[in-house]
């Protein structure tokens, strides 16, 4: 029987970079504050609280001085910043450069319209760490828009630019992009940036290709990630015997029964490359017994 892990998934770039910048730190540093979990993967969060990190929300800035924060890829809000600095907190900044540069354009087009009474919006997840950091950069204003459902809380006579988070559907952002360009109203300006992150979203193609590819599928993520549940839908579209796993604990005996021809092992861009590694090495222990 052929097991192969996917050479598509794991850690994106940006979750590489923060996962990196918090094991070099800890080399250094007995302790070190995480805003927040690192990733949305409770087995790296518990393998990184080991070796001394933990997580904590923004009001614990308030109450500690001096303390080593990390802001994860996600990004954080400005006023997060100047709660550190007044609280004399050192600060390791490794918001995913994809994640800056969005933080900055949504930032600028804020400040543009806000001279001409428009409005920015943003189509993402309500609550996302990622979208709280952009929201900051518009004073909270912003108009989140967590699908074309929401597109009535849009004034269609304001100026309007549309940003999208990093990872969030390409088609979806574009269903409502195609709308406000077809009913803003005349005259009034419109502009659509999308800002979704390729790494990201080409990864339903990859995954829909590594599904097909083999007889049955283990998909490894963290039960908090939208990215590994939307991963997921798209390897059991397109491989009915896909079955989610948040580590080699939950495999089941009874899957490898009879014993498929070939295993796909994969994961979401929150997934330790590690956690499947443990999980291609439990299957071979139960197939070979």
């Amino acid at each position: 029987m052929k097991i192969e892990i996917d050479p598509a998934s794991g850690f994106c770039f940006g979750v590489v970079k923060a996962v990196e910048a918090a094991e070099l730190s800890l080399k250094e540093n007995e302790l070190l504050n995480c805003l927040g979990d690192i990733v949305h993967n409770q087995k790296e969060v518990d393998r990184l609280d080991k070796l001394g990190m933990k997580s904590i929300s923004t009001d614990d800035l308030k109450l500690n001085t001096g303390k080593t924060v990390l802001i994860r890829a996600h990004g954080e809000p400005p006023l997060t910043y100047k709660i550190a600095k007044e609280n004399n907190h050192k600060v390791i900044d490794a918001t995913c450069p994809v994640v800056l540069k969005l933080q900055q354009r949504v930032k600028k087009s804020y400040e543009t319209l806000s001279a001409l009474n428009g409005q920015v919006l943003i189509y993402g997840k309500k609550n996302h760490a990622e979208v709280i950091g952009l929201l900051g950069q518009t004073d909270n204003n912003a108009i989140v828009l967590e699908s074309i459902e929401d597109i009535n809380s849009v004034d269609l006579s304001k100026p309007t630019h549309l940003y999208a988070q990093t990872t969030k559907s390409v088609n979806g952002f574009q269903d409502i992009a195609t709308y406000l360009e077809k009913n803003i109203n005349e005259g009034i300006e419109f502009k659509s940036f999308d800002t979704i992150c390729r790494q990201v979203s080409n990864r339903l193609k990859k995954i829909d290709a590594f599904a097909k590819k083999h007889e049955l599928i283990i998909f490894v993520g963290g039960a908090k990630s939208s990215n590994a549940q939307m991963l997921f839908k798209q390897c059991l579209q397109s491989n009915t015997k896909s079955y989610f796993v948040n580590d080699a604990s939950g495999i089941k005996h009874k899957w490898f029964t009879p014993l498929p021809n070939s295993v796909g092992i994969c994961g979401a861009t929150s997934t330790p490359p590690w956690l499947m590694e443990e999980v291609a090495e439990e299957i071979k222990k139960i197939t070979d017994n």
